[in-house]
């Protein structure tokens, strides 16, 4: 009799294990820090990716097969705040900046890798006029064949997000110049020999220059110089 009851106690332990493990059923999920990606299409590559609804199984298989190839995304974080619930945090790509491509934008980090295209053009990413290229390829540098202007880029992009600035957009004239756009301010940088002393002094500057319509000159701003002129439209 008792080889009986030892079996059956473990049966009953296992049976409420599995009992209360089915009660783990996703019913919730939560998404946080969408700017560029789509909460939307985050949400259906979660669901897709789902083997079962359940709080559990959606943990141990997301530590072997986590839901990659989101747009604009570079990993998800998930946090289990419940057993109905799952909180998902979303770590986007460093977008630094993006170029039009046959009625398309193409979107590169601060090392000029392209990190994705789409048709849509996203106001809080700098928008490089000026620049064209002849193809491109996800994961690769883009091409530009001239090298000053694309150093330019890179240094200029780097320096917006070292600043933490808010640049729109970014020119580069017939000239060769370089023009920023802040709000309703064009930024006249000249030919980019100049451009660590002049972004690390732009911040405050723009500070000063708050709700202004006009033209900032800083072409013979340097280390010299540190005289900035601005011209109200």
């Amino acid at each position: 009799m008792r080889k009986l009851i030892v079996p059956g106690i473990v049966l009953l332990i296992i049976l409420g294990a599995l009992f209360y493990a089915s009660t783990f059923n996703i019913k919730k999920i939560e998404i946080n820090g969408c700017v560029l990606s789509s909460e939307k299409e985050i949400r259906a590559a979660i669901e897709d990716n789902m083997v079962m609804e359940n709080t559990i199984a959606f943990y141990i298989q997301n530590k072997f097969k986590p839901v990659e190839d989101i747009p604009f995304v570079a990993k998800l974080s998930y946090d289990f705040v419940d057993k109905n619930t799952i909180a998902v945090e979303v770590y986007e790509k460093s977008v630094a900046g993006c170029i039009e491509y046959m009625e398309s934008y193409v979107y590169f980090d601060r090392d000029g890798i392209v990190l994705e295209t789409s048709k849509q053009r996203y106001d809080n990413v700098p928008y490089i006029k000026g620049i064209t290229v002849k193809y491109w390829e996800l994961g690769k540098e883009l091409p530009l064949e001239n090298k000053k202007r694309f150093d330019n880029i890179l240094t200029i992009t780097q320096l917006i997000d070292k600043y933490s600035l808010k640049i729109e957009g970014i020119e580069f004239t017939i000239d060769g110049e370089i023009v920023l756009r802040h709000d309703n301010i064009e930024i006249e940088l000249g030919e980019g020999d100049n451009l660590p002393i002049q972004m690390m002094n732009l911040g405050n500057i723009l500070e000063e220059l708050k709700g202004k319509n006009g033209v900032l000159y800083m072409k013979e701003f340097d280390s010299d110089n540190s005289t900035a002129s601005f011209k109200v439209r």
